[in-house]
């Protein structure tokens, strides 16, 4: 068993790296020519993540359990999957995936699937807790029946994909670690300068309270009706990683010297913070480590959330994928909770356009895969847009699985013309997505139950029509009542209702009138 592997981030491991990638264009042409070629596409969906931004999230491990929208790929006849998770997934859950398969015998598509796992539910990364098992390393490595015909994808890459990526002997099919400031709050706004896009006024690149204090007094002097403003930190997480500052009594007409130093008295307890655990220490703290931005808070009577999924395909082709609008919550609506596509008819395409200039950038920068550009949007006098680019996240979130889950189970494509999506027979499907439903009444429902429940009241995606409900996070609903879906319909009315009706069908079937129904 090999073990002799080159030092993390060394020179060694690098050149290895840049072999292995210089694969992809290849593997990328062999299957676009021939979809049922073989391959083996190994799915570490590891969150490799700040480990305290990661905890603000309610059951994050099971998070890991998004991506097994990718077992949809197994509906290519050849196609071999190994599956990495940290602790042992739920049988019922996997084959849940594997039963909407299109076209294909649950028991074909279950040989040609590996699941293994950690037996590890820390904060951790799961690629770190690979590295950290040889033998698991190993066991994977002998499922891979031809190195030349496989890859490996994640949720994001940092260098724990990296040096996990040579030791497999794969090329990863994700952006290069060594391009990730580009993902970070900073090196958005940096792409975005350059892509000529729209952005809130601000300042990137601040790691200090006096640089905080700084940037906080230039945004109230160049605008004096300021009420608040956003600080960021560089590597926040569904908007959990934001604070609101609020100016209150704090005026322009203190002069420059007198308003920085009155921000800096007050910023430890002005700052309101998204994530309900956040406090002062702690976020100065990261903010010190990782830094991050000072934006103006873009204000509005009529105000959207609107973002653009981009590709950039393994030969370094840029192409906005789909557009949706975001539905946020949070203290001051900044923290990610669901979507719907597409985007609204009044915008869509212009946010395909900013997306588009985007993506061109991190193109030639050498970026690859799944990414978003996520906007704040104002309606102006008379019904015209302004789309404020607000971030990158360069990687895959919370608008890919439910945009993969539409694209696999129907078939169909994205029209950049319409930034509609039409199934194979010209029919446009609309979906409404979200990863937060959450009460204390759903505890304790297994993933048995639940598609007991789903299947009785015909809720279930069903292929003929190709309506229905999507589940994922299945995982968390036993221990923490929270669960995900996709409600896609033939329009997006239906959408929504399929969603309102699933928490309705959720909530009568766990609280206080449920009653045993006979099988």
């Amino acid at each position: 068993m090999q073990t002799d592997w080159p030092e993390p981030d060394s020179s060694e491991e690098r050149a290895i790296w840049k072999k292995l990638q210089a694969r992809l264009p290849e593997l990328y042409h062999t299957l676009s020519r021939d979809p049922r070629a073989p391959q083996t596409v190994v799915v570490v969906p590891s969150l490799s993540m700040d480990p305290r931004e990661l905890q603000k999230i309610t059951g994050f491990y099971h998070y890991e359990e998004r991506m097994l929208v990718n077992l949809m790929l197994l509906r290519q006849p050849r196609t071999r999957m190994v599956y990495v998770t940290s602790q042992r997934l739920d049988p019922t859950v996997v084959d849940y995936y594997l039963s909407m398969l299109p076209g294909i015998p649950y028991s074909h598509a279950r040989r040609r699937l590996v699941m293994l796992d950690c037996d590890d539910r820390s904060a951790q990364a799961l690629s770190a807790k690979i590295l950290q098992r040889p033998r698991l390393i190993h066991r994977i490595r002998s499922e891979i029946r031809d190195p030349q015909r496989a890859h490996m994808v994640c949720f994001n890459s940092s260098n724990f994909e990296r040096t996990l990526a040579v030791r497999l002997g794969l090329p990863l099919h994700s952006v290069d670690p060594d391009l990730s400031d580009l993902g970070t709050k900073s090196g958005c706004r940096e792409t975005f300068r350059e892509a000529g896009v729209l952005m809130p006024f601000g300042f990137e690149r601040l790691r200090t309270p006096d640089e905080i204090a700084t940037a906080l007094t230039e945004l109230k002097l160049r605008d004096p009706e300021a009420r608040r403003a956003v600080v960021k930190l560089n590597e926040g997480f569904s908007g959990e990683g934001n604070a609101l500052f609020y100016y209150e009594d704090l005026t322009a007409s203190l002069g420059k010297v007198g308003l920085q130093r009155r921000i800096l008295d007050v910023l430890h307890e002005r700052l309101r913070y998204e994530a309900p655990k956040e406090n002062w220490e702690s976020f100065a703290e990261k903010y010190g480590e990782m830094g991050g931005v000072v934006e103006a808070f873009v204000e509005g009577e009529v105000k959207v959330s609107p973002s653009a999924q981009c590709r950039v395909n393994a030969l370094g082709e840029p192409h906005v994928i789909s557009t949706h609008d975001q539905v946020l919550g949070g203290p001051s609506g900044q923290v990610f909770l669901g979507c719907t596509f597409p985007a609204a008819d009044d915008y869509r395409l212009a946010v395909q356009r900013s997306g588009q200039r985007v993506a061109n950038v991190l193109a030639s920068k050498g970026v690859i895969g799944r990414f978003a550009v996520d906007y704040v949007s104002v309606q102006q006098p008379g019904g015209s847009w302004k789309h404020f680019a607000i971030e990158v996240n360069l990687r895959k979130g919370g608008t890919t699985h439910p945009f993969l889950t539409l694209k696999f189970l129907t078939g169909g494509d994205y029209s950049p013309q319409d930034g509609l999506f039409y199934t194979p027979l010209g029919k446009p499907k609309y979906y409404f997505a979200t990863d937060t439903i959450q009460a204390d009444h759903y505890r304790g429902l297994r993933p048995d139950d639940l598609l007991d429940i789903v299947v009785y009241h015909g809720l279930h995606f069903h292929g003929s029509t190709q309506r229905g409900v999507v589940f994922h996070l299945i995982g968390a609903l036993s221990e923490f009542g929270k669960i995900g879906l996709v409600a896609i319909g033939d329009n997006p009315q239906q959408a929504q209702f399929l969603h309102r009706q699933t928490l309705q069908v959720l909530d009568e079937e766990t609280g206080p009138g449920w009653h045993h129904r006979e099988s």
